[in-house]
């Protein structure tokens, strides 16, 4: 706690580029952590700032936070979504979302790993465990799960909120259902982050024991909006084996742990596949590598998922994976049920 004190009072003495304040005092620097290591990581807010000016803070504020006794690194997070009002302003509330009891995000570093896969049938496997689930899909500019869940037409509004679609014994919200398929999204990322906060908001869930949030690859402003505004019980990391997939796995477990949401653990995706016709096996993504990661990371190991015919084609017929792979999702749900204590 003394190393945050300090690292607060520091960034306390520096001003605000643009004026109102120091960056404390007009929320551009948030979200400090100290690891017990003496590694320092936070939120900084850059917009209204031009790239130079962006930089030039980025470089003041690490140097300030290396002069901290204590600190042995400093992990700094741009972002162009501020986390709270300027000083004399009233800081809004953290978002609460009634009616939901948990929050699980699926996220991975890159695209192309099978992310929008692994949170539909993540969903499916929590509703075949008794949960009542929600799933929501926030990757803004690529939508999938409209395709997933064989969900064509536009979402309903009825009394002002947004209405799900059902199916499969779970309840579905997603950009694609609101936005014409042959359009471009072409939006900022305050833009989005929005649009993620309001899709959680004002949309009739109803009760539900878990909503799975299907976030965008990467690391971004929606990622960080999702953590400073709706607070999750924990992230599901998806990544095949491959060594570029898990350079970027390896960032999204660090961004969630810098903005203090629990990663409950990583899903190896394309995993193997096995020929239909003579039953051999082969790795064309490698073997093993984010179990391994995983390990190395100090966060748990949910499963494999193979690269296989089955799971292509129930994604393209709107159906749940079913058989030995159905079953792998089970028990992969089962695990983060009992972490977020369902």
């Amino acid at each position: 706690m003394a190393i945050k004190d300090d690292v607060s009072a520091a960034l306390a003495g520096l001003p605000d580029p643009a004026g109102g304040g120091s960056l404390i005092a007009t929320g551009r620097a948030a979200g400090i952590v100290v690891k017990d290591d003496g590694q320092v990581g936070l939120v900084l807010a850059v917009d209204g700032l031009d790239k130079t000016a962006a930089e030039r803070l980025q470089a003041t504020v690490e140097a300030a936070i290396r002069r901290v006794p204590g600190v042995s690194a400093a992990r700094i997070i741009l972002t162009a979504d501020r986390a709270s009002a300027p000083a004399g302003h009233a800081r809004p509330k953290d978002t609460t979302v009634p009616g939901i009891r948990k929050l699980v995000a699926v996220a991975s570093g890159k695209g192309g790993v099978g992310k929008s896969t692994v949170a539909a049938n993540l969903a499916f496997a929590l509703a075949r465990a008794g949960q009542a689930v929600g799933l929501l899909d926030a990757d803004i500019y690529g939508p999938s799960v409209p395709t997933l869940l064989g969900i064509t037409g536009r979402a309903r509004v009825e009394n002002d909120r947004l209405q799900p679609e059902s199916r499969h014994g779970i309840k579905a919200l997603s950009m694609g259902m609101m936005t014409d398929p042959n359009k471009a999204i072409v939006w900022r990322g305050p833009m989005a982050s929005s649009a993620l906060v309001q899709m959680v908001e004002q949309c009739d869930w109803g009760a539900l024991d878990v909503l799975v949030i299907d976030l965008p690859p990467g690391t971004g402003d929606v990622q960080l909006t999702l953590a400073q505004k709706l607070k999750p019980d924990g992230a599901v990391i998806v990544s095949t084996p491959q060594d570029l997939a898990l350079i970027d796995a390896r960032r999204a477990v660090a961004m969630f742990g810098e903005v203090n949401v629990r990663v409950l653990g990583v899903v190896e995706n394309m995993a193997g596949y096995c020929c239909p016709q003579c039953g051999h096996v082969s790795d064309p993504f490698g073997h093993g590598g984010a179990e391994a990661e995983a390990q190395a990371m100090g966060v748990p190991f949910l499963g494999r998922i193979p690269l296989q015919m089955a799971v292509r084609s129930a994604s393209e017929t709107a159906q749940p994976v079913s058989g030995e792979t159905g079953a792998q999702f089970d028990e992969i749900a089962r695990s983060v049920m009992i972490t977020v204590g369902l």
